[in-house]
């Protein structure tokens, strides 16, 4: 089962949740004050899910019987978290994160965290605009174009990867964090394969390019 989770972050448009929605990520959650940015779009959650500081007063009010509003005041927790956290709970097993990015630096970058700290619970992928993350371990093979853009990331010098179908191809090396990594690369042909050891990497495509040639 698929399922959005929509942050208090930079919110994405009404036509890219309803595209979304049609693709089979049919439930929507809001971590909080993320129900501020649907209610602007004229759309009713499923859920809203958080400690409920970031809510506005009108928004909740509007809410309260049209969706499941449920209060977790934990801070030991960020409000996504606890949406994930129900996410798996109800066994979902995938997510698309939105509102992940704005304003504040350490909210992104928790968010980037949250990708890798779920891994083996759920699959996390994060929408910005036009960019999608996905996170990858072991082997992988991903439908492209030719000349896509790719870039990939990895975090620790032990995790190893080979690629094939890339421009500039990874020969079983490290994208050691702060040190190296593979932006912009290219795709040769209709197929990259990827083969990851010891470890996870972040990999980041073009989302509008996806979408028009159904790799999504």
């Amino acid at each position: 089962m698929k399922c959005i989770v929509l942050a208090n972050g930079q919110a994405p448009s009404k036509k890219v949740l309803m595209y979304l929605n049609n693709q089979g990520y049919k439930t929507l959650i809001c971590a909080d004050g993320g129900a501020n940015s649907v209610f602007k779009l004229d759309i009713i959650p499923d859920y809203i899910i958080g400690d409920l500081d970031s809510i506005l007063p009108g928004v909740y009010d509007y809410y309260f019987d049209r969706c499941k509003i449920i209060k977790k005041p934990d801070q030991s927790s960020t409000d996504v978290e606890k949406c994930l956290e129900y996410a798996v709970k109800k066994k979902f097993t995938e997510v698309i994160l939105l509102g992940a990015t704005g304003d504040r630096l350490d909210h992104s970058f928790c968010n980037l965290g949250i990708v890798i700290k779920y891994f083996n619970k759920i699959c996390v992928k994060i929408l910005h605009h036009s960019s999608l993350l996905c996170a990858y371990k072991r082997n992988v093979t991903l439908k492209t174009i030719p000349k896509e853009v790719i870039s990939i990331y990895g975090f620790d010098a032990g995790t190893k990867i080979k690629s094939y179908g890339l421009k500039y191809p990874l020969k079983n090396i490290s994208l050691h964090f702060g040190r190296k990594e593979s932006t912009s690369n290219v795709a040769l042909c209709d197929e990259v394969k990827l083969s990851i050891k010891n470890g996870i990497v972040f990999v980041i495509r073009d989302f509008d390019i996806m979408k028009k040639y159904d790799l999504f």
